[in-house]
């Protein structure tokens, strides 16, 4: 190698190496190393280094394996022929747990985005699902929550019905807190007997809007338009005045944005009429859902989605260079010039010929992830320029 510089994966054995290559902590790293060279990047992939680093970064995703790498939804898989199969499906599941990896929130948080409908609504808006979104009791002095119609068999269920962060979510818990009236007489608990949780998608995704806006307006026929894919088992409520945590027995590989809560059987009656009512004050979705730069767009119903990475342009960065660098380190401050790695990345993006919708762009760290569909281009511009790039790239690697 040039400048005395060693090629450890060459040198050392496979076990070696990969014990080596374990030890990086963040998705960007990985990314750089199979920029290196062709060898570099062919032993990444084929020792799965970026689906380890993931599972080790975010446990919930050792749950969806089998969705992502043998039911195949999160990205279609194209052969060209059965000998291809075998590589096509490692370089299919290193774009994809790279992109995991870097595109999942680090830590859980509350998924959801918008309440859509309830089953019934007692006093619409007064008593909307919209209600349940609010972290408080009272607002404006009123009470808030959302309450059912009043039925006289206490064996009609209720659904809520909400719209998560993103398309793509990992969901662990579902918290939710009946409602008590302070208002009655007793200080009845309106809980349910029981809960389950459904997630899916909408059947056509291009009439989610328009469906949202109805579902606002008071209607309630949601189920015509979304396919379930999940339904877990019954968890009893308590008819406690308390946020009640139903915990999943395993994380939920939500793909589709929608999750609804079954609310099932009524043990509180209404003193003034006699029917049974199911109240409910705070709902909460913890999991991991995508960042905001991150989507998860369908490619049709059967479940299937392409990952992406939304580019959003910083006009300071490209003012002033020293605001980008100190994105690309990672270390918050200012360096001098375009950092060469940042260089090299962008002539071999340059000469694979590549447009900018065939780049997942890892933003932060300078890095990109490359459409494996052209790697014979890409494997000869990696050939071409190993002897010459190999030594600036380790030595900003190793800075970074």
């Amino acid at each position: 190698m040039a400048g005395g510089c060693i090629d450890f994966v060459q040198l050392l054995n496979h076990d070696l190496s990969s014990h080596i290559l374990s030890y990086l902590d963040d998705p960007a790293d990985v990314v750089r190393v199979s920029s290196v060279s062709r060898a570099w990047r062919q032993f990444v992939i084929s020792n799965g280094i970026s689906k380890n680093l993931c599972l080790r970064l975010l446990p919930e995703v050792s749950h969806a394996v089998p969705a992502i790498e043998e039911n195949n939804i999160v990205e279609p898989l194209e052969v060209r022929s059965t000998d291809d199969m075998e590589v096509e499906k490692l370089k299919k599941n290193h774009r994809v747990y790279a992109f995991l990896a870097q595109g999942l929130a680090s830590s859980p948080g509350n998924c959801i985005s918008e309440a859509l409908c309830a089953s019934s609504t007692d006093n619409y808006p007064e008593e909307s699902i919209l209600h349940t979104l609010e972290p408080r009791d009272r607002v404006d002095e009123r009470a808030s929550y959302w309450s059912s119609e009043g039925e006289s068999d206490q064996g009609v269920p209720e659904t809520l019905t909400f719209k998560l962060a993103s398309k793509l979510c990992f969901i662990n818990e579902i918290n939710i807190q009946p409602f008590q009236a302070f208002f009655q007489y007793g200080f009845p608990i309106y809980s349910a007997k029981a809960v389950r949780f459904r997630v899916g998608h909408f059947t056509d995704q291009h009439m989610e809007t328009d469906l949202v806006d109805e579902f606002e307006a008071g209607h309630r026929h949601i189920e015509d338009h979304v396919v379930w894919t999940y339904t877990s088992e019954d968890f009893p409520m308590a008819q406690e005045n308390c946020l009640q945590k139903f915990k999943l027995p395993e994380p939920v590989f939500a793909v589709g944005g929608v999750l609804q809560i079954e609310l099932l059987g009524r043990v509180q009656q209404q003193e003034m009429d006699g029917l049974y009512y199911v109240c409910v004050s705070h709902v909460q979705i913890l999991g991991r859902p995508l960042k905001e730069d991150f989507v998860a767009e369908f490619v049709d119903l059967s479940g299937k989605c392409v990952l992406k990475y939304i580019s959003k342009p910083d006009a300071a960065s490209d003012s002033n260079p020293s605001t980008g660098d100190a994105l690309e380190d990672g270390s918050g401050g200012s360096t001098p010039g375009p950092s060469r790695l940042h260089s090299f990345t962008a002539r071999l993006v340059q000469r694979a010929g590549m447009g900018i919708e065939r780049i997942f762009s890892l933003r932060g760290h300078g890095v990109l992830i490359m459409d494996e569909d052209s790697n014979d281009e890409d494997d000869e511009d990696y050939e071409d320029g190993e002897n010459n790039n190999l030594d600036e790239v380790e030595s900003d690697a190793e800075q970074a």
